[in-house]
C-alpha cells in the first residue's frame, strides 16, 4: 500500500525579497533527433533523472505519423498541472476545498500574423464544481499571477541559448 501524496508546503505567504532569481528546483531534459534527425518528427526526450523518457512525434495534422507525444501536449500538461497547483494553493488559503478542481489546457500551434513565424495559443478552462464564478474569479486571478507557466506566457521568460563546447 502506498502512502497518500501530500501537497507541497510552498506558500504565497512567505515573501521573497532577494535581488535575483532564486531557483527552488532545476531539471534538464535532452532531446535527440532520431531517425529523421528532427526532434519534433522522430525525437526522443529524456530527463536527467530518467523518469521522463519518451518518443516525440509530429501529430498527423502537421504531417507526422501521430504515434507519439508532441511538444504541445507536454507543454499543455505542464501548464495545466502548474496552474492546478497554484489554484489549489490559493483555494486552500481561502478555506475552499480544491479536490474537485480540474484544469484543461488547450495548446494550438500555428503561424504568427506579425512575422509568419510559429506561435502558440493557450486556452485554460477550469472546472470547479460547487464554486460560483464570483467566488472563483479572484482566486483564478491570484493563481494566474502565481503560476510560473502563466507568468511565462503573459510576460516572457528569460532564456539563454548557447552552443555546447
Amino acid at each position: 500500500m502506498t502512502e497518500p501524496v501530500r501537497p507541497p508546503d510552498l506558500s504565497t505567504e512567505q515573501d521573497f525579497d532577494g535581488d535575483s532569481f532564486a531557483p527552488l528546483y532545476t531539471t534538464t531534459v535532452t532531446v535527440t533527433g532520431g531517425t529523421a534527425a528532427h526532434g519534433r518528427a522522430s525525437g526522443r526526450a529524456r530527463s536527467d533523472d530518467g523518469f521522463l523518457d519518451l518518443d516525440l512525434r509530429l501529430p498527423a495534422e502537421l504531417g507526422g505519423d501521430g504515434r507519439g507525444t508532441n511538444p504541445e501536449q507536454l507543454f499543455a500538461a505542464g501548464f495545466a498541472a502548474c496552474f492546478h497547483g497554484a489554484l489549489s494553493l490559493v483555494a486552500r488559503q481561502a478555506a475552499l476545498d480544491p479536490a474537485t478542481i480540474s484544469v484543461e489546457a488547450t495548446v494550438a500551434f500555428g503561424r504568427s500574423p506579425q512575422d509568419g513565424g510559429y506561435a502558440l495559443h493557450i486556452d485554460l478552462v477550469v472546472d470547479w464544481p460547487g464554486v460560483t464564478p464570483d467566488a472563483a474569479a479572484p482566486l483564478l486571478q491570484r493563481a494566474d499571477a502565481l503560476c510560473p507557466y502563466a507568468r511565462m506566457a503573459w510576460h516572457g521568460t528569460p532564456t539563454t541559448i548557447t552552443l555546447a563546447p
